[in-house]
């Protein structure tokens, strides 16, 4: 593929994907208060998605497919990084963006399709009290495995490698500004921090989530930097006419 399509086609995800995730994640706060409500008793959290109603599973819903949005976008960026510079990191960067985008999709997709029917069969005027109670237990497994280690943990490595990765890679090939470099293996350090959560480091939690609005803000302005760039130094370095000389017979 020619260079320049390819650089607008990541630029343009750069902003989209990111976008969509942080309005997607600022409407679930007004609307679910989340992740703060992940904190309360099953029957309050599940109470509170039922009076959601439609419009809180089609946020989940979008806030899913941004996630899945992550996958070419990976692709795509270790697409125009490779126009430069092609080393080992590179690859192991994008096999964890690939991992992060699949690991949130995995965590986000019992939103829009497993949890309502949980919320009816838990809230149900009929339901027996072992009917909320199983209803109440496969919540919390699918809550401590496709959320918590999942979506959350196995998100949270996979983001912070490949972001720290991808930044060297940016300060290597000269992509962006240099600074905005490394600001992308800051934001990843904040997004690591988020691990240390669930070992009762509470403020973890915070820095992650901060990390992660910052992080997409970040992603936005890198993809904002390939699209207005005109310069195209790798074209120009791999295309520039050589001299041949032939010996003489």
């Amino acid at each position: 593929m020619n260079a320049l399509p390819v650089r607008r086609a990541a630029g343009t995800l750069l902003v989209i994907v990111p976008l969509a995730f942080t309005l997607c994640f600022l409407l679930l706060q007004q609307l679910f208060e989340y992740p703060d409500i992940l904190r309360q008793s099953t029957g309050e959290v599940l109470g509170k998605f039922a009076a959601g109603g439609t419009p809180l599973i089609a946020v989940w819903y979008v806030l899913t497919l941004s996630a899945v949005g992550f996958v070419p976008l990976t692709l795509l960026v270790h697409r125009v990084l490779a126009e430069r510079d092609a080393p080992v990191l590179l690859w192991v960067a994008t096999a964890f963006g690939l991992i992060a985008g699949l690991s949130q999709t995995l965590g986000f997709l019992r939103w829009p399709f497993l949890v309502p029917h949980l919320a009816q069969s838990y809230l149900a005027p009929g339901a027996s009290d072992a009917q909320r109670a199983a209803a109440g237990m496969v919540f919390e497994a699918f809550n401590r495995y496709a959320g918590m280690a999942v979506g959350e943990h196995l998100g949270y490595v996979s983001t912070a490698v490949s972001t720290v990765l991808i930044a060297v890679a940016m300060l290597r090939t000269a992509l962006v500004p240099r600074w905005m470099a490394a600001i992308g293996a800051v934001l990843a350090l904040g997004i690591a921090a988020g691990l240390a959560e669930p070992a009762g480091w509470e403020l973890g939690d915070t820095i992650n989530a901060l990390s992660y609005l910052a992080w997409a803000v970040w992603l936005i302005a890198v993809g904002v930097t390939l699209l207005m760039r005109r310069v195209e130094p790798a074209l120009a370095k791999h295309h520039a006419p050589r001299l041949v000389t032939e010996p003489v017979r």
